[in-house]
Order: C-alpha cells, then structure tokens, then sequence
C-alpha cells in the first residue's frame, strides 16, 4: 500500500470552512477510484493558521496515477483551494506503508 501525502496552511479564521471543502472535494474525488484505500485528514490548529495534512492511501502507483495524472508527484488542487491557502506547493510525498495499525479494506475494486 502507498500513502500519498499533501499539507497545506490557512488562515484560522478559514479553518472550519476548508475541513468542509476537504471533505466535500479531495476526500469524495479519491474514495471513488478504484485502487483507494481510505482516506485520513489531519488538522492542527495555531493561533493565526490551521495546517491541514491530507493522507490517502493507494493500493499501487497505477491508482494513483488514475487520480493524479502521469505526474503522480505533482499535487492536485480544486477551484475553491486558491482562495483559501496561503501557498499552493506543487509537490506531494508518497511512501511506501510498511505496517498498519488500522485496517484498510479493499475498496472500488482495489
């Protein structure tokens, strides 16, 4: 398994309402394709901006590639993710899931 790994900063008073577009966009948009395993979104909130860690998890580089495009190291944003982050990095980092605490069932055929 792989997990694909994207952080991105908003400003605080943006916090609530980006969690809302994340779970509205990335999370529904990668849980579709086949090869996706889950999907975790972190949130660690600061006084002036909330970092936002989206991690999901792949069955191999082909599914991946299904929902990144052939530059699988290149982020993915949507319409709305300009107006809210305070940087749009172009990069993500995948690694390789050594051991799973959680169990990640199969899931669209992957």
């Amino acid at each position: 398994m792989i997990a694909r790994v994207w952080r991105g900063e908003v400003r605080a008073d943006d916090a609530n309402a980006y969690a809302r577009y994340l779970r509205a966009t990335g999370e529904p948009d990668c849980r579709t394709l086949p090869g996706n395993r889950g999907v975790l979104i972190l949130r660690r909130d600061g006084e002036e901006r909330t970092e936002f860690v989206f991690v999901s998890f792949w069955s191999d580089m082909a599914a991946i590639r299904a929902f990144a495009g052939e530059d699988v190291e290149r982020a993915r944003y949507y319409p709305e993710d300009e107006r809210y982050l305070l940087a749009l990095d172009p990069h993500v980092r995948h690694f390789d899931v050594t051991t799973a605490g959680i169990e990640f069932p199969a899931v669209n055929g992957g």
